[in-house]
């Protein structure tokens, strides 16, 4: 596993912990640490680190939290297996968007938003006001009217937030924000800019839930949310 230089946290990093936790938990989903394999003992980390062993144990504590280990008194700290990890807490899924083989974690990503987002449009139609309708189209604006990529990703991020608000469902909106922050990371990774044909196409189809949606069209709106995802789905994969 590569670490950060000796003395390298504790010089320039304030906080320990979250450093620890950042390391150690990026070498675990990327199978530096494979499951039911040990990590190194809580001396040894120390060292690695140039950190107290009460760092060390907090760091670790903040990974059984987050469901990637499990310690055992007399037996070691072993990795568990990916099926227990908690694939909704923030930094398992940016762990994953960043991974050099994301393909597993991008079909398992856009499957789940198969099966809530278009529930949520669906909602929406039947919950929004004409003032909440206004404020979704101007967001589908902000799409094609984007500077980069990064503001691009921005709007759509704000967008699909947007109509899980909408929905008036608070686990919705829960879900929505953890899996489209790591939409995000995956938007501003992509190299590839859409040519205007794309573009046009692209906002034409986010268009049609906006439409969906002011109409109260609910099987509409959902059926239009769905072609959003796969539409971004063939173009991920297909990368």
């Amino acid at each position: 596993m590569t670490f950060v230089a000796t003395g390298g946290l504790g010089s320039q990093i304030g906080n320990h912990t979250d450093q620890v936790v950042e390391q150690l938990g990026r070498a675990i989903v990327s199978g530096e640490y494979p499951p039911e394999t040990m990590i190194p003992l809580d001396p040894d980390i120390s060292e690695m680190f140039n950190v107290s062993r009460t760092v060390v144990r907090e760091a670790k504590k903040t990974l059984i939290a987050k469901g990637l280990i499990q310690s055992k008194a007399k037996v070691g700290t072993h990795v568990r297996p990916s099926s227990e990890w908690n694939m909704f807490d923030p930094d398992v899924l940016r762990w994953h968007s960043v991974l050099k083989n994301s393909r597993p974690f991008l079909e398992d990503l856009f499957e789940i938003r198969l099966i809530f987002e278009p529930a949520a449009a669906e909602q929406a139609a039947k919950r929004a006001s004409d003032a909440e309708c206004a404020a979704l189209g101007k967001l589908c604006d902000n799409l094609s009217t984007g500077q980069d990529r990064a503001a691009v990703a921005v709007a759509d991020l704000e967008f699909h937030k947007m109509v899980l608000k909408l929905s008036g469902n608070r686990f919705l909106q829960s879900l929505g924000d953890l899996v489209q922050t790591a939409l995000y990371s995956l938007f501003i990774a992509e190299a590839n800019e859409r040519n205007d044909q794309e573009t046009y196409e692209f906002v034409a189809r986010h268009r049609a839930i906006v439409t969906a949606i002011a109409k109260g069209d609910a099987e509409a709106a959902g059926e239009a949310m769905r072609a959003v995802i796969l539409a971004g789905r063939r173009i991920e994969l297909s990368t």
